[in-house]
């Protein structure tokens, strides 16, 4: 059994950068895709970012390109988000996500695609 467990979120002002960590149990971490979602209040949760498990592959949603940047540490079992320039519209919770499976960028941004997940950590940021 995988466990996730989030961290790094908090309150920040528009501009501000907040770095997001996502620790992971169990011996499969450096084989697997992982990613973050994130969901607002009254909306679906939505695809940010995702790292293939062996090599350096990464999706963005559109809405991040450029100001997000997700990057792995296999000897830390850790995932991170790095989150600059952000905007009161990423005032979400995110979480993150593991799985065996990737794919077309289309697929790997599917909820369904994945296999496990984190309890999510409250980022929001103010105007």
């Amino acid at each position: 059994q995988v466990q996730l467990v989030e961290s790094g979120g908090g309150l920040v002002q528009a501009g501000g950068s907040l770095r997001l960590s996502c620790a992971a149990s169990g011996r499969t971490f450096s084989t697997n895709a992982m990613g973050w979602f994130r969901q607002a209040p009254g909306k679906e949760r939505e695809f940010v970012a995702a790292v293939k498990g062996i090599g350096s592959s990464t999706y963005y949603a559109d809405s991040v390109q450029g100001r997000f940047t997700i990057s792995r540490d296999n000897a830390k079992n850790t995932v991170y988000l790095q989150m600059n320039n952000l905007k009161p519209e990423d005032t979400a919770v995110y979480s993150c996500a593991g799985g065996s499976f990737w794919g077309p960028r289309s697929s790997v941004a599917t909820f369904s695609s994945w296999d496990y997940w984190g309890q999510g950590t409250q980022v929001t940021v103010s105007s």
